[in-house]
Parts: C-alpha cells; structure tokens; sequence
C-alpha cells in the first residue's frame, strides 16, 4: 500500500507510541486527585503543556488542551466573539476557503448577530495581507485566517496579517492544523493570539490537539462541568494522548528542516509528473505551499472514479478534505479560486510524508496517467470535447 492521504491523518510515530504505553498501565491516575497515583498523572500533564508550548515560542499557560482541531477552532472564534460583543464589536474577517470548523462557527456568530466578511481568495490560493487590512474595520473583533489550506497547501502570509492585526488591536486567530509540525511557527514573532492545533496531523494520536490562546484572552468553554484546564474546558484530561501529542510535536520540529527538504523534492517530482497529463491544472501556487501538498484537477473525470480506481491499485489519496468526503458538492476551497463546478469535481489531493520513496512517487504518477485515461475513454463528456462538440476548459 502506498499511502498518499497524510493531510487527512497521519501514522502514528513509535516515539508517540512508546511515551502513550505507560499511561494505561501504570501512570493511570487522575490528574485532578491528590494521591500519588494521580499527582504523576498531573506532572505528565504539565511535562507535556511545557514541551508543546516550547515547540510553539508559548507559556504553558497559554496552551489548553481539546479533542482536536475543530474543537480549538470553535473555542477560539466563539471566545473571541464573546469578548467582542462585550466591547460593542461585532464584525469579524475571514476567508471563503477556510475549514468547515471556522465556516460553521462563523454561520453561528452570523445567525447571533455578529457580520462575517468572507474575503475572496485569488486563483493562486494566496490571500494578501492587505485585503485584510482593508476589510478590517473600527468594529472588527476578530481576523480567522488558516495557517495552510487543508485541501490545496497554499501558505498564507501569517506574520504580516499578525502585524496588521496587532497594529489595529484586533485579535487575529490561525487555523493552524495542516501547517504545526511542518511549517516553523512562533507565535510570538508572528503576533498570533489564538492558534488552533491536532496531533493526528503530525504522527501523534487522533482525538486530540490545543488552543493556544494568548495571555489575558479569556476562553469561554465549551463543555461545562470541572475545574479542568483552568476552568476552561472541564472533562479529565486525556494523558496518553496529551503525553503522546507532545513527543509526536517535539520530534516533528526537531527534523523538521532536513525533512522538509527532501520533501520538496519528491513533491515537485510529483508535480512534474503529473502536469504532463493533458487538460490538467495544479491548484495553488507552486511554491508556496505544504512541502508534503499536491493538489490537481483533470478535465473530464470524476474524482471519486479516480480514487476508487487509484484504491485498486494499492494507492491511498483523496480529493479534499477527510470532513467533507461524504458530500457530492464540489469542494469549497476550489470553487473559492475560481475553479468551475465540472473542473473542480475532477479534483485529486496527495499528501506525502517522510516515508515516501521516489519509486512511489513514479508509481503514483504512471498509475494517474493510466486512470486518468481509462476514465476518459469511457466519458461521454470527454468525448464531447475531444469531438469538439464542447470547448475545453483546461488547456
């Protein structure tokens, strides 16, 4: 099996593993009991916050722990409106390709009263950070803006919208859940106040990630019932998780340089491969994107044909997002950069990992040339276009 699905989750790591092992069977404890038992509970929970705050340039104190991404997600936003609306600001800046745990938590503010301002993303997948800075108005309260699109890679310019918002004293919140572990982030010197992050996006386990939160930002909670996490989010505290998110996020960053290297060249190997196809197109900018991201659109085929077909081959890709992969809708984050209903639906995302190996890559790229082919043969549409009979979109 060739697995080319990593920005929908990832293998867990041996060291993620084997620091999890001894918290099921012996430092089982509660963190929140004064034995012994639960005290070493307690000290792997605060061991843990320090090492994925350090991995971030955070306090510990800063780091509150959830069952993932989209949890974080919506605490941030629905925190930061709440503080908001307390000081008479109710707009808020997003953009129209973000996560459906950004999208369905702003359609909520909306439904509340609070406006949303979606900003139009360009073709390259690469927002400016001064259409923020002009959607930003007196009574802005909060700019979401993903780190790195989950489904096209494209890296935004985060420092320079964190300038922007600090500057203008609005808060400004990153979805960060494709890009920690991969992309080198400090919130400090980026001006992020909330920052959402999931383990199972960097080889640690699923069920579990943090909100960072900066200083003196206060969260509402989410799920009411415990002093847990400093009031902010009650429920006993998952430690094998928390303790093997942690030493997934220490290992991730510490190779994270020479990993992203090599990388980059198997992703721009792939690429290449790829762009011979005819009537195909790259989505998001070549360059500035997840070293590990490949995202394309084929002219005359059905994406879920291809992956069930790449499937049998003993290939393990997608089309977009893990969230969205029940819905026959065209995917959002294409159509946001302009891509037309019948041109996104032909739509194939690889994500690689430190694992793959240039033979795979070459696999992966003959086996889309055969499907892609395969599926235009027996196309109708297809071969209406190849007749003439309608007009290609792709050149």
């Amino acid at each position: 099996m060739i697995y080319a699905d990593n920005a929908a989750t990832t293998k867990m790591s041996k060291r993620a593993i084997e620091a999890m092992l001894p918290y099921f069977s012996e430092g089982y404890g509660n963190p929140s009991s004064l034995h012994s038992a639960g005290q070493r509970a307690a000290e792997a929970l605060v061991s843990a916050r320090k090492r994925i705050a350090s991995c971030l340039n955070a306090l510990p104190r800063e780091i509150t722990f959830t069952s993932g991404g989209s949890e974080a997600d919506n605490q941030a936003l629905l925190s930061a409106a709440r503080l908001g609306a307390k000081q008479g600001k109710r707009h808020i800046v997003s953009t129209a390709f973000e996560h459906h745990a950004v999208l369905h938590s702003l359609k909520r503010l909306e439904e509340e009263g609070f406006s949303v301002t979606l900003l139009p993303v360009p073709e390259n997948g690469i927002l400016s950070a001064q259409a923020v800075e002009e959607a930003i108005r007196p009574n802005t309260c909060l700019v979401s803006v993903m780190y790195a699109n989950n489904e096209i890679g494209t890296i935004q310019p985060i420092a320079e919208i964190g300038a922007i918002c600090k500057r203008k004293g609005v808060l400004f919140h990153t979805d960060a859940v494709q890009a920690v572990g991969h992309l080198p982030i400090d919130v400090e010197a980026q001006h992020i106040d909330l920052l959402s992050l999931s383990a199972h996006k960097f080889h640690g386990p699923k069920g579990v990630g943090a909100l960072y939160a900066r200083k003196g930002i206060p969260l509402m909670p989410l799920i009411e019932g415990g002093a847990q996490e400093r009031g902010k989010r009650a429920g006993t505290e998952n430690i094998p998780a928390i303790v093997g998110m942690a030493a997934a996020l220490e290992e991730t960053c510490a190779g994270m340089e020479e990993r992203s290297a090599r990388l980059k060249v198997l992703r721009d190997r792939l690429i290449d491969g790829l762009r011979e196809i005819p009537h195909s197109i790259l989505n998001g900018d070549r360059e500035k994107r997840l070293p590990s991201n490949v995202h394309f659109c084929f002219e005359g085929i059905e994406g879920e044909s291809l992956l069930l077909l790449l499937d049998d081959r003993g290939i393990c890709a997608s089309s977009g997002s893990a969230c969205t992969s029940g819905s026959l809708d065209p995917s959002h984050v294409l159509l946001a950069i302009g891509r037309p209903h019948e041109i996104a639906h032909g739509s194939l995302r690889l994500s690689l990992s430190e694992e793959t190996t240039e033979e795979e890559v070459d696999f992966i790229v003959q086996s889309v040339k055969e499907v892609v082919a395969y599926l235009r043969g027996i196309s109708p549409v297809w071969r209406d276009l190849a007749n003439g009979k309608k007009q290609f979109i792709l050149s």
